[in-house]
């Protein structure tokens, strides 16, 4: 039987050694925080407006957009090298259980990262490098949230 890992891996194109490349450098000290909070906000901002897709945009309708900007850039800068933003306001970030409520497919994962990689796209602190090494992660784990979301059924 595959790991969640090992299905994330198979799943996002993203062999583990990448996708945690993300800890070979202090992201968050090489960015800083308003770099993070403009990602989410960006990203966000298109979750929201996504007008080609109402399906993904309605995963988000019991959202406050505020709220879900500040969630995810607390957890990045936490994941990424930074204070625990995310765990001292919320407590253990549990992607999967915190996920659990949401339909976590394929195809959501997919919409996700489409806007994720545009948001990284038109973030312009963000060094190619490192948004190679961001989008890495972020493939590979929204596939692992895709394979928890598979231990629901």
């Amino acid at each position: 039987m595959q790991s969640l890992q090992e299905k994330a891996s198979e799943w996002s194109g993203v062999d583990t050694a990448d996708a945690f490349a993300i800890d070979d450098t202090n992201l968050f000290q090489k960015l800083g925080l308003q770099t993070f909070i403009n990602l989410s906000t960006n990203f966000y901002t298109r979750v929201y407006d996504d007008e080609e897709e109402e399906w993904f945009r309605s995963i988000f309708a019991n959202s406050k957009k505020e709220e879900a900007i500040q969630n995810q850039y607390e957890f990045f800068v936490q994941r990424m090298g930074g204070p625990p933003l995310y765990s001292q306001r919320k407590g253990h970030p549990a992607l999967i259980g915190r996920h659990r409520p949401f339909p976590v497919t394929h195809q959501a994962a997919g919409r996700w990262l489409h806007h994720m990689e545009k948001a990284l796209e038109s973030t312009p602190d963000i060094d190619a490098d490192s948004k190679v090494k961001m989008m890495n992660f972020f493939r590979h784990t929204a596939f692992f949230l895709v394979a928890g979301d598979e231990l629901k059924n």
